[in-house]
């Protein structure tokens, strides 16, 4: 899986893991996905040395079969293109996430992690030797253009992608700010391609948008996990938790691709109280790994929903897997994307690297994410919203108390107001602007609606449990309740 969006961190020999690429860093570097190790670091399975002498033996087989080829071949080759391409041959056999990476190719991952780059915005993976849209980023070019999860890249600017290297797509969805680039996409239940040109731009990296959807009901969307997720999550709840106090959360991470993992498992942290969020699994000890959860003092612990679909992936199914096997709150939507391995970056002499599959996820129950993803607990398939058709306003059937003339108002009606803000801090005008987007999300996403539904029957089933603990209060002995006229 290619990310096309970066985070950006400064490391000092620590050892991480980021969404799915086990990190090693001795030295001063920005990256991310990825494990930079020494070689002499490097912790190996044991191999014998029967397996050794006939690894010798087919070296030599290649040996052979190059020197034929730069003998007798029609034309004359480079051999460093032929040995590239028989190493990425090799890596690609293993599967669709391990791969040889030229020195131009670590070159741009590591741009990638400063954020200098520019492309469409979609994260892709190889299914069935084609190349396959996890998900479009949510406002990115790719996004705007309507591709969605699922979609079949078949070609690039007219070249076919079948057995096409991950990483020669990627350098070819990516270009120059303003220039366009043309994918050929096949979509399920269509009869033939259809072609979209896009523009590329400059992806952008803000990943945390907040807002009510009703009156101390909140909403959150994560398009993608970076370096500064958790911050602006928690900064980001704290705000509106200040405009007024939340009762309950959807978290959306539909078509979240993923990111970094530290920041899957400290958003994770944040609604959980403790125990296991991930743990990872390989054929060496040092590629296993576990990691808990915090106390949080009772913070945070209001109603939750999670919304996924099937652009789900990697440390967002990290996150909606820990919730759904803690209890801690409901997964609504379609089936998860299923990206549970972890891939370990090493660097190679002459600046190039390998990016080789090393161990697997597992959620805190033991599932393993892989090819699986997470099903949800409520299953809500998409449907897409089609704009009615303007129609004459009718007068309606019934009439309520609000309806008549001079009708007495409500002392809420009056002057509705948050109460965790004061009147000096409120900005009309930013409130105004959120509720008609609420209502414009709630109006063209049935998901959204039904993950709403169910965060109210969960606030309401949370209040009946608290008012059942309460002391009952009684009449005073002799003293009779007051009649309702």
């Amino acid at each position: 899986m290619i990310n096309f969006l970066a985070g950006r961190q400064i490391l000092y020999n620590i050892n991480k893991t980021v969404n799915g690429y086990h990190v090693k860093i001795s030295s001063l570097l920005l990256l991310i996905f990825l494990c930079f190790m020494t070689h002499a670091g490097i912790s190996k399975a044991d191999i014998s040395q029967d397996q050794r002498e006939a690894t010798y033996r087919q070296l030599e087989i290649f040996a052979n079969v190059l020197s034929i080829l730069q003998e007798n071949y029609i034309d004359e080759i480079n051999a460093d293109n032929t040995i590239e391409g028989a190493i990425s041959g090799m890596l690609l056999s293993l599967d669709p996430h391990s791969s040889y990476l030229t020195a131009e190719d670590f070159d741009d991952l590591q741009n990638e992690t400063r954020g200098n780059f520019s492309g469409i915005g979609i994260e892709v993976t190889v299914r069935d030797e084609i190349l396959t849209i996890i998900s479009p980023i949510e406002g990115t070019p790719a996004d705007k253009a309507g591709l969605k999860a699922k979609d079949l890249i078949v070609k690039i600017n007219g070249e076919p992608t079948k057995n096409m290297p991950s990483m020669e797509a990627v350098k070819q969805l990516r270009g120059p700010k303003g220039s366009e680039v043309t994918v050929s996409i096949y979509r399920d239940g269509w009869q033939e391609l259809k072609e979209f040109t896009i523009v590329r731009e400059i992806i952008p990296l803000h990943s945390v948008k907040g807002l009510f959807l009703e009156p101390g009901f909140a909403y959150m969307r994560i398009t993608n996990f970076q370096s500064q997720t958790t911050k602006d999550l928690k900064k980001t709840l704290a705000k509106l938790n200040h405009e007024r106090q939340i009762k309950g959360l959807i978290l959306d991470l539909r078509n979240n691709p993923g990111g970094l993992l530290d920041q899957a498992i400290s958003v994770s942290d944040i609604f959980l109280e403790k125990g296991l969020v991930v743990y990872t699994k390989g054929r060496i000890q040092e590629q296993n790994m576990t990691f808990q959860a915090h106390a949080n003092n009772g913070k945070n612990l209001y109603p939750l929903v999670i919304l996924v679909n099937e652009g789900s992936a990697s440390a967002s199914e990290i996150v909606a897997g820990a919730i759904q096997d803690h209890k801690r709150g409901v997964i609504v939507g379609t089936q998860t994307f299923g990206k549970g391995s972890v891939q370990t970056i090493l660097p190679m002499p002459g600046g190039s690297g390998l990016r080789l599959t090393t161990a697997r996820y597992f959620t805190p129950n033991g599932r393993s994410i892989q090819a699986t993803g997470i099903v949800p607990d409520v299953e809500v398939p998409y449907i897409p919203y089609v704009k009615q058709e303007k129609q004459e306003k009718t007068l309606p059937n019934f009439v309520r108390e609000a309806d008549l003339k001079n009708h007495i108002l409500n002392r809420d009606e009056q002057a509705e107001k948050p109460a965790n803000a004061s009147s000096e801090n409120i900005d009309t005008d930013k409130l105004a602007q959120a509720k008609k987007t609420a209502k414009s999300r709630l109006k063209k996403d049935n998901q959204l609606r039904t993950a709403l539904n169910i965060l109210k029957s969960l606030n309401l089933y949370t209040e009946y449990r608290s008012s059942s603990d309460m002391e009952i209060i009684t009449p005073v002995e002799g003293q009779q309740p007051e009649e309702t006229p």
